[in-house]
């Protein structure tokens, strides 16, 4: 059965964090899938010692930009390494959100093509020498949270997907028995983009594949409510998205909680706040 939890959406207590360490690494790199080029950033720290679990970001709609790079930098800065990779191809960025919906249809409405270039970024950070390859999940936002979940719903060999603010809608539904990453999906109640119904379908669709999921509801909180451009763009371009500070807070420490969970026995994770 489903965990449904409306999280109020009121300011956490967290524990006192140490300053942000200086260790913590970026790096450009570009790889391939198939003869397309992918721009990517690793993150990582270089003060935690040995092997660690690795963790892909999957970018907004946009595409691959400083909001994708700064959660692996955020999640470096919790003991993590991370690769924030490109679906789009050469590291193209939207301008426009008819550009980006474009763009992610391309992709979306492509699985082969989605997979193609996951498994890319997925076989890149499992190489990394820093990352044990045993140890790997995904996390992603907006369009990158539907591409996470597509790959759970495929049997993608992941301990673990947390989507933020994603698309939860689907034309290939997971078969009984075929997800094996657990799964946390962080959603807003007042998401136009993602409604209760489609919720629910995901929820229903989730309990028929005998999947171990989640789902935490922040009350009030809309479309990409972790990305502090949301306000911006979304008056620019009068699109229905707005952030929220407190969601954007509750969900990561969710995401952190879900993954301390999942990668128990590892290197123990730091404080690392949006």
């Amino acid at each position: 059965m489903p965990r449904i939890l409306f999280a109020s959406i009121l300011p956490l207590a967290f524990a006192q964090a140490a300053p942000a360490t200086a260790a913590v690494q970026g790096e450009e790199t570009v790889y391939r899938a198939g003869a397309t080029p992918l721009k990517g950033y690793f993150a990582w720290d270089g003060a935690v010692k040995g092997r660690r679990p690795g963790i892909l970001v999957v970018h907004e709609w946009w595409g691959h930009d400083e909001h994708a790079r700064k959660r692996a930098r955020m999640l470096a800065g919790l003991g993590y390494t991370a690769l924030a990779l490109d679906m789009y191809g050469e590291g193209r960025q939207a301008v426009h959100p008819a550009e980006a919906r474009t763009f992610a249809a391309a992709v979306r409405e492509n699985l082969p093509l989605a997979t193609e270039r996951f498994n890319a970024a997925l076989a890149l950070l499992r190489g990394h020498p820093t990352v044990d390859p045993g140890q790997t999940a995904a996390i992603g936002y907006c369009f990158g949270g539907g591409i996470a979940l597509a790959m759970a719903r495929t049997g993608a060999d992941l301990a673990g997907v947390v989507s933020f603010h994603g698309s939860l809608a689907t034309g290939a539904p997971a078969k009984p028995g075929a997800v094996k990453a657990k799964i946390l999906v962080l959603t807003g109640g007042a998401d136009s983009m993602v409604p209760p119904e489609q919720v629910s379908a995901f929820e229903r669709e989730m309990d028929a594949a005998r999947a171990d999921y989640r789902t935490i509801v922040y009350p009030g909180a809309k479309h990409s409510f972790t990305n502090p451009q949301a306000d911006a763009l979304g008056r620019k371009f009068n699109i229905p998205i707005a952030y929220d500070p407190e969601a954007d807070r509750q969900s990561w420490q969710a995401m952190r909680e879900f993954f301390e969970k999942l990668f128990k026995g590892g290197n123990r994770p730091r404080d690392s706040r949006p």
